[in-house]
């Protein structure tokens, strides 16, 4: 009798310890799951749906009131916002739109933690744009919109951060195309150690904050010229200096190209248009050349010739060569966004946008992710812009 119980005591330790063990492994699963690293585009994606989902609550505002009549015009915009927010819920629990394709903000909000439906209810806040009710407020909409997207470029990945270029850049087509004209502008760039530096010096004195001020990068910056602070000559990370050789490459062919256009072109609004756009290409090729020679590198040299892509016999080939030059730059622009540091995205964005729309102005048919490759099967947009012959 002794021994059976010796025995059952036995077993039942063994029990206890196997269950122990069984709940410490279940144990440490759970824990591990909970510690693995979030994604750490997460926030970003989480505010560019909601972002994208105040849009499309304004479209179908629009749509279903005194925009009815414009309704052909709109709802191919609105079909381009259901692509970006696809592009940007990719990855994100439960983001997918409602069965009658609208979207709401609480249809992103799956997160473990809950930290998602957080990030998602502030990203909404702040992305609701007053009541739109007009095409004309909606225009609006769409810029601040591709305003609000650029200030989430640094803390995005680079591939994200090409999206969110290619997005706003597409979002300032949007509003341009429902009329509203006003320029894009950057948000300020993010505090930054100098910056708490320059507020330590203010709290010291008033002579202090003064010098200080005078150097702060935090002075909010345009997008309105590729000469803005974020594209001012600095030391570069590796890996960037070959994308910026690529980007005067690009603006090297364009200068060249733009000599063509104006030379075919009237002296009409056209060649007005031209000249414009000649000495904004001059000015990017400039500051990427200073860029260039502020990281240590030799900024490549224009060639000594170009090839165009197609004879320019008239002004109708000169527009058709303009457009082409505008369109291939987007590509190049978007690749320069992923490449350069965080902090001097803005800069390369800006010309993305300013190239998708000159390349609209010009006759191009566009697309809904400006600076991003075509799908797989999808047709290329045209000939190459002109090409170094020797």
């Amino acid at each position: 009798m002794q021994r059976r119980r010796r025995r059952t005591t036995l077993a039942l330790g063994l029990l206890a310890a196997a269950a122990l063990l069984t709940a410490c492994t279940g144990s440490h699963h759970k824990d591990g799951d909970e510690q693995r690293p979030a994604d750490p585009d997460l926030p970003v994606r989480t505010r560019a749906v909601a972002a994208t989902d105040a849009l499309l609550a304004a479209y179908d505002t629009v749509i279903a009131g005194p925009g009815a009549g414009r309704a052909g015009e709109l709802q191919p915009l609105r079909a381009e916002l259901l692509r970006h927010r696809a592009a940007f819920a990719e990855g994100l629990p439960s983001a997918a739109p409602t069965a009658g394709g609208s979207t709401g903000a609480s249809s992103s909000t799956g997160s473990p933690g809950g930290s998602g439906a957080t990030a998602t209810a502030t990203a909404t806040a702040s992305a609701e744009p007053a009541a739109v009710t007009t095409v004309a407020e909606l225009g609006a909409a769409e810029r601040r919109t591709a305003q609000a997207r650029l200030a989430d470029l640094p803390a995005a990945s680079p591939d994200l951060a090409r999206l969110l270029a290619a997005v706003s850049a597409s979002d300032a087509l949007h509003a341009v195309a429902l009329g509203d004209t006003t320029p894009v502008t950057a948000p300020a760039p993010a505090p930054t150690a100098a910056a708490s530096a320059s507020a330590s010096a203010s709290a010291s004195g008033p002579a202090a904050a003064s010098s200080s001020a005078a150097t702060s990068p935090t002075t909010p910056a345009t997008t309105t010229g590729p000469g803005s602070p974020a594209a001012s000559a600095a030391p570069l990370p590796d890996g960037t200096a070959a994308a910026l050789q690529s980007a005067l490459a690009a603006e090297h062919a364009a200068v060249y190209g733009y000599g063509v256009v104006g030379a075919r072109l009237p002296d009409d609004q056209q060649r007005t248009d031209a000249r414009a756009a000649f000495a904004t290409h001059e000015a990017r090729r400039d500051t990427w050349r200073r860029l260039l020679a502020g990281a240590g590198a030799t900024p490549g040299a224009a060639a000594a010739g170009y090839q165009l892509p197609f004879a320019v016999a008239d002004a109708a080939g000169a527009a058709r060569l303009a457009a082409h030059i505008e369109a291939r730059l987007t590509d190049v622009y978007g690749e320069l966004v992923a490449a350069l540091p965080a902090d001097r995205r803005v800069a390369a964005a800006d010309a993305l946008r300013g190239t998708a729309l000159q390349a609209r102005r010009w006759g191009s048919a566009g697309t809904a992710f400006p600076g991003l490759p075509e799908p797989a099967g999808a047709s290329p947009s045209g000939p190459a812009a002109p090409t170094p012959t020797g």
